[in-house]
């Protein structure tokens, strides 16, 4: 399956959307305006909460960002070390060695999961926002979108810092 991740252009908080191939919405991402961890949750098209994502408060040697179930179970931690150069993300607190690998910030990774790709992610080209391509199983759909928005919210947490 093939989904969208879009950032709105006018949002208060870091607002998204998920389209599926069909451009029709499958999951709404609502960020939250003055929060000091970038914290956004993700919902289904019914209203119910899926993931909550939020970056880690104290970064002083790595970025790590945070992926919280409905429950409030973490069930990820996304981890980058700060003086890394490589394009390679830790996925800690998961039941199966992953990470992400590639060129993210040039245009594709890849989700790993217990050595073997599960999952591409294209970042698109655009000229006022984020937006990405997400392509995986439609049952790992959800929580990999939860990564994405982590990716994204590492890579503007990176950016405000060099700023």
């Amino acid at each position: 399956m093939k989904v969208y991740i879009k950032n709105k252009i006018f949002s208060f908080g870091g607002n998204s959307d998920v389209l599926d191939e069909n451009k029709q919405s499958i999951f709404k991402v609502k960020g939250k305006p003055f929060s000091f961890t970038n914290k956004k949750n993700i919902y289904d098209m019914s209203g119910n909460l899926l993931y909550t994502i939020r970056n880690k408060f104290w970064t002083f040697l790595c970025n790590k960002i945070f992926v919280i179930d409905a429950n409030g179970k973490r069930v990820a931690t996304l981890k980058k070390n700060k003086w890394s150069f490589n394009a390679k993300y830790q996925i800690l607190d998961t039941d199966n060695k992953m990470s992400i690998e590639g060129k993210f910030w040039g245009r594709t990774s890849r989700i790993m999961k217990n050595g073997q790709p599960v999952a591409t992610i294209t970042r698109d080209y655009t000229v006022a926002t984020d937006a990405f391509t997400l392509e995986a199983d439609e049952k790992d759909i959800p929580f990999f979108t939860a990564l994405v928005i982590a990716l994204d919210n590492i890579k503007d947490k990176i950016q405000n810092e060099d700023q």
